[in-house]
């Protein structure tokens, strides 16, 4: 081959290439864009086609596509940070009371280790909440005198009360609920399911959160709770905050107009896809696809956020911090109002549930700003049909141990950290109304009967949401990740 041929060739492959990669570009921008028309649009006729990033084809579903039919199409999560006491809640231990005070037997702890504000206590007494509990629902379930709202839906709730998790300090504990890893760096729950499963609103991301704040000295809530990690950027969690300006610099600056706004954007896209004639970076598609989000968003989120409609019998029944903005009750209202649009994953984090001292007076404070709002939604989502095809999750991290951490007095006490065994209830379609599943000891500090390991339960929101956790992955550093790692098994008791 001589010189001139070897140059023809070379720039015959750097065309080529140019183009190709132009092309597909062009592509990763049309599904990001518009996902549904790509390949889980009307007509398709692949559903097999992987996902952008997806590792092998046919290994994921095509964008907007499940494995096999849901069961579920929407997830309201209610995320309880701090973790409450499932001994002040939910999971009644009357042996507590009969043996207020004296120490946990060795035999129970069976040298699992504490956290470094109790591991040096030379006793360990026994603490029976404060609390009443009475039974309610079908299922006759365990439910305290402090939610009493709470109580009056225990017939369309599912208690699991054999939970159970590897971390015992906050950040990593709340990490590993959302990523599936005590790391960060993992991609969250909704930045997994937008991934998997697209959006059914191409005017609102399919994965919100929506903060609250309970007490002051609440443990702090990080960005990478809701992160994409190594997913594109497009489906990271976007944040709607209370206020005139609920999303950041999603208006317009000074002196620039809605057509000025479209006009910038389109000259915009043809310098990426100029850009992509040369080299295919993903994140300038998922930027691109931000930027358009953002701007059908100017107008969908005053709408969507607009509570000014809502009739004072709603106020009522959300009770009255829901005319709060950035309250956990209207922030509950909120939910309601983004799963009416189609959003697919509402994460909503309230704070203030870390109670190592003065656990009596404040968990009364923190239920009460939780229960009403908590069963209402679950009630309002009933009245429009919603809850036949959405699924409301309520709980924290972790849950809180048997003895008191600290001086325990009748009207007094604290608890520390338990990873071991704690609860949290659903709601909704695809499980089974009244179940109460799993079980304690009589200290409620061991699972003694079906337990049920964090990854299990991703497993299983995910099985309801049509998605086969085994099979939603994504290559990143030369290996195959996914939500649930290499563990997780779907609770099939739970289905209904």
């Amino acid at each position: 081959m001589d010189i001139q041929d070897e140059l023809h060739d070379q720039q015959s492959r750097r065309t080529f290439l140019g183009r190709a990669s132009a092309g597909l570009g062009t592509i990763a921008l049309a599904s990001l864009l518009n996902p549904t028309n790509l390949f889980g649009g009307p007509g398709a006729s692949t559903p097999g086609n992987s996902m952008p990033g997806a590792s092998t084809p046919g290994e994921n579903p095509a964008v907007g596509k499940p494995h096999f039919p849901p069961k579920v199409k929407r997830v309201i999560y209610l995320f309880q940070s701090g973790a409450p006491s499932q001994l002040e809640l939910f999971d009644y231990k009357p042996k507590l009371e009969a043996m207020w005070g004296q120490d946990l037997p060795e035999s129970v702890r069976n040298g699992q280790r504490l956290t470094g504000m109790s591991a040096g206590q030379s006793h360990f007494p026994l603490a029976a909440s404060k609390y009443k509990f009475a039974q309610h629902g079908p299922g006759q379930m365990w439910i305290s005198e402090l939610l009493p709202h709470t109580a009056r839906v225990a017939g369309d709730l599912t208690f699991v009360r054999s939970l159970h998790t590897e971390a015992i300090n906050h950040d990593p504990a709340v990490t590993f609920f959302q990523t599936g890893s005590q790391q960060a760096g993992r991609p969250s729950f909704g930045s997994w399911i937008s991934y998997g499963l697209g959006s059914d609103n191409q005017n609102l991301p399919a994965f919100v959160v929506l903060l609250s704040k309970g007490r002051s000295g609440d443990q702090p809530l990080y960005a990478k709770l809701w992160s994409n990690g190594f997913l594109p950027s497009v489906h990271q969690g976007v944040v709607f905050r209370s206020g005139p300006d609920p999303v950041y610099y999603l208006n317009n600056p000074p002196g620039i107009d809605k057509t000025s706004r479209r006009r910038m954007l389109d000259y915009l896209t043809k310098l990426h896809q100029e850009q992509n004639k040369h080299v295919l970076d993903p994140e300038i598609n998922s930027r691109m696809a931000q930027y358009e989000m953002a701007y059908r968003m100017q107008t969908s989120v005053p709408e969507t956020l607009d509570i000014s409609k809502e009739p004072d019998y709603i106020f009522d029944m959300y009770g009255p911090e829901s005319r709060k903005p950035g309250t956990f009750a209207a922030n509950c209202l909120l939910a309601r109002k983004l799963i009416e649009k189609d959003v697919k994953f509402v994460q909503l984090y309230h704070q203030g549930w870390d109670q190592h001292g003065n656990l009596p007076n404040d968990i009364k404070i923190q239920a009460k700003s939780v229960d009403q709002p908590s069963a209402a939604l679950i009630m309002d989502l009933k009245q429009r049909g919603l809850l036949d095809d959405t699924l409301v999750i309520w709980g924290g991290e972790f849950g809180r141990g048997a003895y008191s951490q600290g001086k325990l007095t009748r009207d007094n006490y604290g608890r520390d950290h338990h990873p071991r065994a704690f609860s949290v209830w659903m709601a909704g379609a695809g499980v089974k109304k009244g179940l109460v599943y799993g079980e304690t000891d009589e200290f409620g500090y061991n699972v003694i009967k079906d337990p049920v390991h964090v990854h299990d339960f991703q497993a299983t929101v995910l099985h309801l949401l049509g998605v086969d956790h085994e099979k939603l992955t994504f290559k990143s550093q030369g290996r195959r990740y996914r939500l649930t790692d290499v563990h997780g098994k779907v609770v099939k008791p739970l289905l209904a």
